[in-house]
């Protein structure tokens, strides 16, 4: 071996002063320091994440164990996911982070004029209905008005058969400010406020009975469409 073999390398020697200037910080200081870098991270951290972050000679896998034990039974815990680390919510706990959004979304035409119907004619039966719109009504329509709690079921008319009749409910009267059925605006304030739509040509008289459904109430499956996209 040379001479020059034997001689220290100046990198060698300052890292190994750099290394002995310094001792690991205590093992519960060690602990606070992945405490905060987990909370602080957006992502989950793996041990050599940490470990590049801390001081030379800590040792993040063992602050990590130290961190999950004093986090047991907490509503935060400290959970393992993949190779890294993160602070997670306790599972029991999940159901305070829900939250429900209400979605506005627009009638479609079919269901307006199924609505509308009930509203200026009731009680009416499903017959009387069809009879006014020109088409049959998809029972779907029907049955998610009744969910959205607008319609109900009203008394049974005294003709053969005795048909059910449907009337708006209340909470239909509140969502509208209506103390009453009889405070619905007329034909007139209707076209004035351009909510009502003539459709048809004049001299044009709707066919009874032609088609069985309307298109934009029935999906491919035959399902539904209460909503418009």
């Amino acid at each position: 071996m040379s001479e020059i073999d034997d001689i220290p390398h100046p990198s060698d020697e300052a890292a190994e002063q750099t290394e002995s200037l310094f001792d690991a910080p205590v093992m519960g200081e060690q602990e606070r320091m992945v405490e905060a870098l987990l909370f602080a991270s957006a992502e989950p951290l793996r041990v050599k994440d940490l470990e590049a972050r801390m001081p030379h000679g800590c040792d993040a896998a063992e602050a990590l164990q130290h961190v999950r034990k004093r986090y047991e039974g907490r509503g935060v815990q400290l959970q393992k996911v993949g190779d890294a680390w993160a602070m997670r919510t306790a599972p029991d706990l999940g159901f305070l982070m829900q939250h429900e959004v209400v979605e506005t979304r627009k009638l479609s035409r079919a269901a307006i004029e199924t609505l509308a119907i009930i509203a200026y004619h009731q009680p009416v039966t499903r017959a009387e209905i069809e009879s006014i719109r020109g088409v049959s009504v998809s029972r779907g329509t029907v049955d998610q008005l009744i969910e959205m709690e607008w319609i109900r079921f009203g008394r049974r008319k005294m003709t053969p058969g005795r048909p059910v009749t449907f009337v708006v409910t209340q909470g239909f009267l509140d969502h509208f400010g209506l103390e009453n059925a009889r405070d619905l605006p007329g034909l007139k304030e209707l076209r004035s406020a351009g909510l009502l739509d003539n459709r048809l040509p004049p001299g044009a008289t709707p066919i009874m009975g032609d088609g069985d459904v309307d298109a934009d109430e029935e999906t491919s499956e035959g399902q539904s469409e209460l909503f418009e996209d």
